[in-house]
């Protein structure tokens, strides 16, 4: 099934700063959070075990655990697991760095084998307080591209979660699942390979306004002549493109910043605010299946909705790209 038939709509809900991304979050807000999605009618909620070494799954169990579970989609990730062990001092996220410093302080450690994966999709169950899982994402797998223990990590993911998932979705346990990641080489290797086929996968800050290419040019067409789908994840880059001063998961450099610059400069002048700017990037690719930003606060909500409502016109597009801050290929147009 794609995933434009399972997805209950082009915007959903990224739980990443449920687990106290970046900043301590109460939980009163956290959960208000969740009910401003739901009220504005939201109904797709994305999650994993590494956002707060399980805590933005804990407080979405609480958020959802009233809501009618045929209304809603929810999906989490495998290939992370979260210990009962605490772990004192400061954690090696890799590239992700101490963006979840204010989660919880569980051992989280990688296990992409067939055991590992079964645990997490009980574990993550219990957490969120639901009989099922609608769609299960790898997270983060090969994400050290460039290092030495990407290949052992992959193929470790391929004899074991990638199997196990498309065993589960055989048998109607889940109704679909692909890669979570934040890199485009992963997706184009695992399409490339004799191994079980993914329904699509969520690329997370690798179609947005401030980098797309690789994607764009090498991985979108894939995704579009086998009838797949991608969820976008961080189409506000870590924040920096709607005004924060972060990019990926680490404080924007000097570039970055005069690049937001020059495109706020060009959406002033046509009346367009950043955030819509960034959805409707994202949403015109007909790759794309939805796009989940992260919100901490309620109010972001209603922002992300008033954003998807904005009237964009062409030449807004075409000064982007005689700029040259977007690839000419683009496709551009109004989300929904």
């Amino acid at each position: 099934m794609a995933l434009k038939d399972i997805l209950p709509g082009r915007l959903g809900f990224g739980a990443a700063p449920l687990g106290n991304m970046f900043r301590a979050i109460p939980e009163e807000e956290a959960l208000a959070t969740v009910e401003a999605a739901w009220q504005d009618g939201i109904r797709y909620f994305d999650n994993a075990p590494f956002y707060g070494a399980g805590l933005a799954e804990l407080r979405m169990g609480v958020a959802l655990k009233d809501k009618p579970r045929d209304d809603y989609v929810i999906s989490t990730k495998v290939g992370r697991i979260v210990l009962d062990e605490i772990e004192p001092g400061a954690r090696d996220n890799g590239e992700k760095g101490d963006v979840f410093a204010h989660g919880r302080a569980n051992k989280v450690i990688n296990d992409y084998s067939a055991d590992a994966t079964l645990r997490s999709i009980e574990d993550s169950l219990k957490r969120l307080q639901t009989d099922r899982i609608d769609i299960i994402w790898v997270h983060d797998v090969a994400q050290d591209f460039y290092g030495d223990a990407w290949l052992e990590q992959f193929e470790s993911a391929r004899k074991g979660a990638f199997t196990v998932l498309d065993r589960l979705k055989g048998e109607g346990v889940i109704k679909a699942w692909g890669l979570g990641v934040n890199r485009v080489e992963p997706i184009e290797i695992l399409l490339d390979l004799d191994a079980p086929q993914p329904d699509g996968s969520l690329l997370a800050g690798r179609y947005t306004l401030l980098d797309h290419g690789r994607a764009l040019q090498r991985l979108m067409p894939k995704i579009i002549e086998r009838d797949l789908g991608i969820v976008i994840g961080g189409p506000y880059s870590s924040g920096v493109l709607v005004g924060g001063p972060n990019f990926e998961y680490a404080p924007a450099s000097a570039e970055i910043l005069a690049k937001v610059a020059s495109i706020k400069a060009i959406a002033d002048r046509y009346g367009i605010s950043m955030k819509a700017a960034g959805l409707h990037f994202a949403l015109a690719h007909p790759a794309v299946a939805a796009v989940i930003p992260g919100a901490s606060r309620p109010a972001r909500i209603a922002e992300d909705r008033a954003a998807l409502s904005e009237t964009i016109p062409p030449q807004f597009w075409g000064a982007l790209r005689d700029a040259g801050l977007i690839d000419p290929a683009a496709p551009f147009g109004s989300g929904d």
